[in-house]
């Protein structure tokens, strides 16, 4: 395994000049939920990562304690590693889904969110991670994204999110964050730069999540090209979509195995946000989250679905299905989930991630690169 540590800099090295830093999903990481956080920062320091995202604050403090929070940020930066983290979903009609978000405003989810904001100031976590749904893991076809709920349509989610979105903008501002909202599976890079746009991208961004978007049958290339001036923080992650009987399914593969072509992905956002953080996102170990893996089938056969996505240009289209279609020629068999997921697997997948986004990196900075001018 490479040796991954911190370069330290010199007046030949600026800060500007590094080369972006390589993390790992703090909630995901194989042993992460029995660990704990220092825990998972040494573990993920051993393995060559360079920084950990945490979700949410709550997981770092379930109560926002400021002397834990602050032991945490410590020991980051006592390893040289990076540390961000993250509030919740931001869709009021998903919200009580997540009750510790109003326990957190002892039922106040606004002041809920205000209290987590000023705890990631006070330990420099400018940047916050929030998403718009959770993911329906069990049912079938369209409704595992609640952009097909029945109940509200996505149209009223999205106007409730740009609302309370609206409500958090003074709070973020006076506090100096940006809260940083993620290309989810159930939302378009479209509706996601609009939102950001409505909000305001001087308090609101983009995590940008590579793998997502697929399930919104968009090619990563256009993706990477639309979100790119707003990303602030990242989840990087692959995935494979093999035709099956009932549409597409998607499942995730260690970064370099699957669709997204992560050498574009790195070039893009090298122009746009240099120094942003490279956080993988790995698929959890069933030893962490028992139970059967959850199965992704995306239903391109039924209308509802497909007639969903009305910014998606026919062109972005053909091009997306042309690389699905492609990628399955070369492997013809669909490949059965792994009988088993475990600790070990999860950790095998990992490292062959963080292998392959080192590599890409590494060419990207070395041809981004400014040439040395002689004196």
């Amino acid at each position: 395994m490479h040796d991954s540590k911190p370069v330290p800099e010199t007046a030949e090295t600026p800060e500007a000049l590094r080369p972006p830093r390589i993390g790992v999903d703090g909630r995901k990481f194989p042993g992460a939920v029995r660990g704990g956080c220092h825990d998972t920062l040494d573990r993920a320091r051993d393995a060559g990562f360079e920084g950990v995202f945490f979700r949410t604050l709550l997981d770092m403090s379930p109560a926002l304690d400021a002397g834990e929070l602050r032991e945490i940020r410590e020991h980051a930066d006592d390893l040289g590693m990076y540390l961000e983290a993250g509030l919740g979903k931001v869709n009021p009609f998903a919200t009580p889904e997540t009750p510790e978000l109003r326990a957190a405003g002892d039922g106040d989810i606004l002041l809920g969110f205000r209290r987590m904001i000023e705890a990631g100031a006070r330990i420099g976590c400018a940047e916050l991670w929030a998403a718009t749904t959770g993911y329906q893991a069990g049912y079938a076809g369209r409704f595992v994204w609640d952009r097909f709920r029945t109940d509200v349509t996505w149209t009223e989610q999205l106007a409730a999110t740009r609302r309370f979105l609206g409500r958090l903008r003074p709070i973020a501002l006076d506090l100096g964050v940006h809260v940083n909202l993620e290309t989810h599976e159930e939302i378009t890079s479209f509706e996601l730069v609009e939102l950001v746009e409505a909000a305001g991208p001087d308090v609101y961004g983009i995590v940008f999540d590579t793998a997502n978007p697929l399930q919104r049958l968009e090619h990563p290339h256009a993706t990477a090209d639309r979100v790119a001036p707003y990303v602030r923080q990242t989840q990087l992650k692959d995935c494979s979509l093999v035709p099956v009987e009932d549409g597409l399914r998607f499942d995730l593969t260690p970064c370099g195995d699957g669709l997204v072509d992560f050498e574009h992905v790195l070039a893009t956002l090298a122009r746009t946000a240099p120094a942003v953080n490279l956080t993988i996102e790995n698929q959890e170990s069933r030893d962490d989250f028992p139970g059967p893996a959850p199965v992704t089938v995306l239903p391109i056969r039924d209308a509802e679905f497909a007639g969903s996505h009305s910014d998606l240009t026919i062109s972005e289209f053909a091009a997306f299905t042309g690389l699905v279609y492609d990628h399955a020629s070369r492997r013809p068999r669909a490949a059965s989930p792994p009988d088993r997921f475990g600790h070990a697997e999860a950790m095998a997948a990992v490292r062959r991630s963080l292998e392959h986004v080192t590599q890409v990196r590494d060419r990207v900075a070395a041809a981004t690169r400014p040439s040395a001018v002689p004196a």
